[in-house]
């Protein structure tokens, strides 16, 4: 199984694309996407598009992991810039007919740590012990997409064995 994980972002989308067999994972690629910050809004977002189609189109993923937004944000500006973003991933993904697990921060993190509320330090400790990376990935971006890309695998591993056992 496949999995991609992506943080979606106007300026830097972080992407991360994992294959897992069973208990077993490794990162298969890792990277970032950068719209051109000189451009219109519309432009950027149709760079995201073909780009993201691309990553989707060359590793073929069973499954996008994304994490979703949330309506609090102290910068709200930014949040909906973010939305934008995270709207043409939606729609990429959709149009490739791949699954789509939106995942909540805080779960991200439960399943990575156990603790909902971890640091990102515990976070990307998490990500490096999983893969047996020697350094944390960067820039940030890439280590975001690669937990989340890590909880979508979690997530539908829980999903296919409570689904064997008749749970």
């Amino acid at each position: 199984m496949r999995i991609c994980g992506i943080d979606p972002g106007l300026r830097i989308t972080g992407y991360a694309v994992i294959e897992a067999e069973g208990a077993r994972v490794k990162l298969v690629e890792a990277g970032v996407v950068r719209p051109d910050k000189e451009c219109t809004l519309p432009v950027r977002l149709r760079q995201l598009s073909l780009e993201v189609h691309d990553v989707f189109s060359e590793h073929r993923p069973d499954i996008i992991a994304v994490e979703k937004l949330y309506s609090h944000y102290a910068h709200p500006v930014t949040a909906i810039l973010m939305g934008h973003a995270r709207g043409v991933i939606l729609a990429s993904a959709a149009q490739a007919h791949i699954e789509i697990k939106d995942i909540a921060a805080t779960q991200i993190k439960r399943l990575l740590t156990g603790n909902g509320h971890a640091s990102k330090v515990q976070v990307q400790g998490a990500i490096m012990h999983v893969l047996g990376l020697k350094e944390t990935p960067e820039p940030p971006d890439v280590a975001d997409a690669i937990a989340i890309a890590l909880a979508g695998w979690r997530l539908s591993e829980s999903s296919r064995l409570s689904n064997r056992s008749g749970g």
